[in-house]
């Protein structure tokens, strides 16, 4: 991928190549055309926001068909590919399906999951032995990297017995080394989208522990150690723009509760699922009353809907097409 934050440069180098490129075509030169990045492969590491299940299952919201049975029963039945999450969406961009998620039977699909629920950033290291293990990386791989949730719910939960310089200074360890894992992909030959982890304190785990055990606001000790992960995360990753593209999700789960109407989002501080069907279990049939997949932001207490997996969605495919590898 190439990756700019300078459009006006970028603007200027492409007027300049094409007034060389004139030159040459003037003098009897000859020119080729730049091919457009297009994986092989799209490969999954991480923890549940990307993850699906044996069974099709997302740590979502998922979509299920209702069928009459005739005698006054109905039958729900999983539609995974329906409500995908952001790496389905983003694999559906190439035309690739995930086993896990192959309602046509796809013979080869290339798509490859090795992201898991619960999975923390020193599980990443296991995820990409396991593809060496299997063959190891391609030339044309397209890696997706989104994990630390579960790392820092779990540092957290150390407050305050443990204080919060320490926790801060675990939080950015851990960022530092999640980009040392992507870096190690890109020196394997792939490349990578990565996403920040969202602001976990807009989440509405974060809003229930807010002033829960004292008068500390947990809710912003939950952002500031998301930050501090987020951070050295991006100051440590290659970000040259030839093969790494950084999704901030953390950026956009803050638009998203500033302006909610402007994602057409009813609801930002509760979850959709009801309490006794969590993710992977939730779907459109078991919401609480008045949710929906599309108009609430969160599915439970720490996970995506679907409306929000969108949103990562559209960030990570815009990079994908506006910056091609």
């Amino acid at each position: 991928m190439i990756f700019s934050r300078n459009p006006g440069r970028r603007l200027r180098c492409a007027v300049v190549c094409m007034l060389a490129l004139a030159g040459l075509s003037a003098c009897g030169g000859g020119t080729s055309q730049y091919e457009t990045f297009t994986p092989g492969r799209v490969v999954v590491f991480g923890d549940e926001t990307s993850a699906i299940d044996s069974t099709g299952q997302k740590y979502s919201i998922n979509a299920v068909n209702s069928f009459d049975n005739g005698d006054g029963t109905s039958t729900n039945t999983l539609d995974c590919a329906s409500q995908p999450n952001w790496v389905q969406t983003l694999a559906s961009l190439y035309g690739y399906v995930f086993a896990e998620c192959n309602p046509n039977h796809v013979l080869e699909p290339k798509g490859r999951m090795f992201a898991a629920a619960g999975a923390k950033v020193g599980d990443v290291k296991i995820q990409i032995d396991s593809l060496l293990a299997a063959g190891g990386f391609r030339g044309d791989d397209l890696a997706t990297m989104l994990v630390g949730e579960n790392d820092l719910i779990a540092l957290y939960q150390q407050y305050p017995a443990r204080p919060e310089a320490d926790l801060m200074a675990a939080a950015q360890a851990l960022g530092k080394q999640l980009a040392l894992e992507v870096n190690r992909i890109v020196g394997l030959g792939a490349r990578v989208i990565i996403s920040t982890v969202p602001d976990l304190g807009l989440t509405p785990y974060a809003h229930k522990q807010r002033f829960e055990f004292d008068d500390i606001d947990r809710s912003a000790l939950l952002s500031r150690l998301t930050a501090a992960f987020n951070e050295q995360l991006g100051v440590n990753i290659i970000l040259d723009g030839r093969y790494v593209g950084l999704v901030q999700a953390d950026l956009r789960t803050q638009a998203m509760v500033r302006s909610p109407g402007s994602f057409g989002l009813g609801n930002v501080t509760d979850g959709a699922c009801v309490p006794t069907e969590p993710p992977p279990l939730c779907n459109t049939q078991t919401l609480v009353t008045g949710a929906s997949a599309g108009g609430w932001m969160w599915a439970d207490d720490l996970r995506l809907s679907y409306a929000s997996q969108q949103q990562i969605a559209v960030l990570a495919t815009d990079r994908a097409q506006r910056n091609p590898f």
